[in-house]
């Protein structure tokens, strides 16, 4: 027996708008879909996390953090936006990535491209200076370079241990 992708895909019986929420019970694999996006969606609860649902958090956009003894450089892979959409703050040590990618999908009637809103916050500790960041977008790429505190870089202090 044979599935033909045109089976697979969530559409009605006249094949021209999305199935119903009373026939989605009907497709095993709607059921399937719609259980899985409630089972992560109560476990990201239970870890005080944001529902996955409708917004992206925690692991986009994909970061790279590299570090020097004079700065902190943040590479965020944000595709399909524009410097418009994004929106980088530092607070207290805390680097935030904050956007939205609008639909672009007039009158679609099935789609599996991304929108909405996003946000991504990663601690880059104390020693950061918020007067020294410098933001750049090209290509996709969104490469943050934030420079240490001078005095952070001399504080290393060796502590003798004692034996007891």
């Amino acid at each position: 027996m044979a599935i033909s992708m045109r089976d697979l895909i969530p559409w009605g019986r006249d094949r021209n708008v999305p199935s119903s929420s009373s026939g989605e019970n009907a497709n095993p694999f709607l059921a399937l879909h719609r259980e899985m996006n409630r089972i992560f969606d109560d476990f990201a609860r239970g870890f005080d996390l944001p529902a996955l649902s409708g917004r992206w958090s925690g692991g986009w956009p994909h970061v790279e953090v590299s570090e020097t003894d004079d700065h902190v450089k943040v590479v965020a892979e944000i595709p399909e936006l524009e410097e418009k959409d994004i929106e980088v703050t530092l607070h207290d040590g805390v680097l935030t990535l904050r956007g939205e990618k609008k639909s672009e999908s007039q009158g679609a009637v099935y789609s599996e491209r991304w929108h909405g809103r996003f946000e991504r916050s990663m601690q880059l500790g104390p020693d950061v200076d918020p007067d020294q960041v410098n933001a750049a977008f090209k290509n996709g790429v969104l490469t943050i370079t934030v420079a240490k505190r001078p005095e952070t870089q001399r504080q290393v202090k060796r502590i003798p241990i004692n034996a007891g």
